[in-house]
Parts: C-alpha cells; structure tokens; sequence
C-alpha cells in the first residue's frame, strides 16, 4: 500500500456531490476548475503540475434527475464518453495512475440471483444517461484504469443529490430491490482500493438490497411519521418519468477478494435517517 499523505492528488469535479466528499478524504487535492472535455486544457494542467493520481469524478447525471440528458445528449457525450477518454489518453501519456467514477445503472435484474459481477457485459440501455455511462465503462475495461462503480448514493446529509433527499420529493415510489451506495462506506473502499493502487473495475455497493419503496417507510419510521407516499410499479414507471430506471443487483465478490468488505444497507441506511433525523430532517 502506499502513502497518499506525499502524493499529489488532482481531483476533477470536485464540486459535484462525490467530488465534494472526495475533497473531504483528500483535504490537499488540488481541485481546478478544468473541463475534462478541453484536450488542451488537461494536457497543460497534467504537464503543469505532475500528479501522482488523478480522480475524476465529474460526469453528468442530470438534474433533477437523468431525464435531464435525454435533452441534453451532447453536453452528456462531452463530460461522460469525451472527457474520460481525454483523461486516458492525457494520463497515458505520462504514466500517472488514474481513477474513474463509473456507475453500476448499466443493468436490470439480478443475474439469476448471483448479481452482476464486473464482467458481465451491460444489459440496460433504457437512457442515453445509463447509455454513456456503458460506453465509458466498456471502453476504460481495456485500460489500466480503476473504475469505482456505485449506484444510487446517499448518506446522513440533506443535500439535493442525496437518494434518500431525492425520494422523498416523489409521492409515488418504486417497489423493486435494488443495490445502493452509503457513501461513508464508498470512500472508506474507494481509500483502500486506491492506496493499493489496484487496476480494473469494482463494483461499490452495500451488501444486500432493498427499494425505493422500503427506503421510505424506514424514513416514514424514522425521520418523519407524517410523510405520506405510494407504491409505483415497475409498469407504470413511464407514465411518470421520460426514460427508463436501472433496477439491478450487484455482486460484492471480487471487491470481498480483495478483502474489502461493505456493511448491510439496511444498517446503513438506518444509520443515514438516524443522522437526518438528529439535524431535524
């Protein structure tokens, strides 16, 4: 393993949502304000200051959410298919260790109940957002490069993009388990995974599953008792959003070789709504 303390850390989006919490686990990261999609811009950043590790976590995702990119191809092609290949080409070139931050929204099912594990090729393409993020990631498989792949993040904070913030502005909620992301426990893996200077793509989700739909009766039971939501269906997701949602299960296997492993996300998200309810919700 090695020290992070004496290298010298550029993270890309640090503005964002993860990339603010990257800024926590790596208080010394220098954090420009670069377009990952200006060639010339990265090259001169990556010539100026010699990085030991580059993170990137800008990407779009869409706000309020991923329909968002359905009117929005180009500037979605731009920062998650043109800028991740910019960075690899620029990265190549002088040999500096990379991360990159994928997402696991590019299946749908459970793989027989085994979940799907890094290599299984993707088998959601239901929006052009789940579309760019399989192509990205397909193409960085060839690479050295180590993808983090997360799905639907939340944790104890209020922020806007968090899952648990974003479900409980809908008042009808989907009933279908899913694999989810507790950040806290995201950066702890991403750390160890990063400090190893490990290659290749890791899926970073907390053990188990649960849905939209029972994410919001623990808020109901514990942050707040007068919310009031309805259960949707699968079948009637498309009378309420314009493009299709990944609903899928992850394997943790080859994360647990590693020897890496992430708590229950039913604990976890307890320990989210406990810490929301502390603030007042």
């Amino acid at each position: 393993m090695v020290d992070l303390f004496w290298m010298k850390i550029i993270l890309f989006g640090s503005r964002g949502y993860l990339g603010g919490q990257f800024r926590k686990l790596y208080p010394d990261a220098l954090c420009p304000a670069v377009d990952i999609s200006d060639q010339g811009a990265v090259s001169a950043l990556l010539e100026a200051e010699k990085p030991d590790i580059v993170l990137n976590a800008a990407g779009k995702t869409g706000r309020p959410n991923v329909d968002w990119c359905e009117d929005h191809k180009e500037e979605t092609i731009r920062s998650n298919i043109t800028g991740p290949l910019i960075l690899l080409e620029e990265c190549g070139k002088r040999g500096i260790y990379w991360v990159h931050m994928s997402s696991g929204c590019i299946y749908t099912g459970d793989n027989a109940g085994k979940g799907f594990a890094e290599t299984d090729p993707p088998n959601f393409f239901g929006s052009f957002y789940s579309r760019t993020k399989a192509w990205s990631d397909q193409m960085l498989q060839e690479f050295g490069v180590l993808q983090l792949r997360i799905r639907m993040p939340f944790d104890g904070t209020t922020e806007d993009r968090n899952l648990i913030m974003k479900l409980r502005k809908y008042k009808k909620v989907l009933d279908v388990q899913n694999s989810i992301t507790h950040l806290p426990d995201f950066f702890k893996a991403a750390d160890m995974l990063i400090q190893k200077r490990l290659l290749g793509t890791y899926n970073l989700v907390n053990a188990g599953s649960i849905s939209p739909y029972q994410i919001m009766e623990l808020y109901q039971e514990i942050v707040d008792p007068s919310h009031t939501f309805e259960k949707l269906s699968l079948e009637d997701l498309s009378t309420v959003t314009k493009a299709g949602r990944s609903n899928c299960i992850l394997s943790l296997a080859k994360l647990e070789k590693e020897g890496i492993t992430m708590p229950n996300v039913q604990d976890a998200l307890r320990t989210a709504l406990q810490t929301i309810q502390e603030k007042g919700g």
